[in-house]
């Protein structure tokens, strides 16, 4: 019998398999709201592990004192989808796949390139 394939990348360390997907891109447009304004979530780059979704998103203030500002925000959503109030924490083994997302966003991307400047 054939196994079959999976839409994501398949790792193999210290004898254990890893399975890492990457996320479709959202057709609506996510929202935020901060003590100092609010907006929209102009892009995102985000993949799927085992124990959450890391997500870099770039936030385009729309409203409040930040209007018109762009900010960086290094987070993570649940499995289902919901936004989670904890720090980022990514496996390195998950950076690759996290660096073919980002290839989906040009902005974030010469953001971060002016933080690694």
């Amino acid at each position: 019998m054939a196994r079959p394939e999976s839409s994501g990348i398949g790792e193999r360390s210290s004898g254990c398999s890893r399975q890492i997907s990457f996320m479709a891109p959202e057709r609506t447009m996510k929202t935020f709201s901060l003590h100092w304004g609010s907006g929209v979530v102009e892009e995102e780059a985000q993949i799927e592990t085992p124990y959450h979704r890391p997500t870099i998103q770039l936030l385009k203030f729309t409203e409040g004192k930040a209007k018109g500002s762009y900010e960086l925000r290094f987070c993570t959503y649940d499995h289902r989808g919901r936004f989670q109030r904890m720090p980022l924490i990514v496996d390195a083994r998950e950076l690759a796949p996290l660096r073919k997302a980002l290839k989906r966003t040009p902005k974030l991307r010469k953001l971060l390139a002016q933080l690694l400047a």
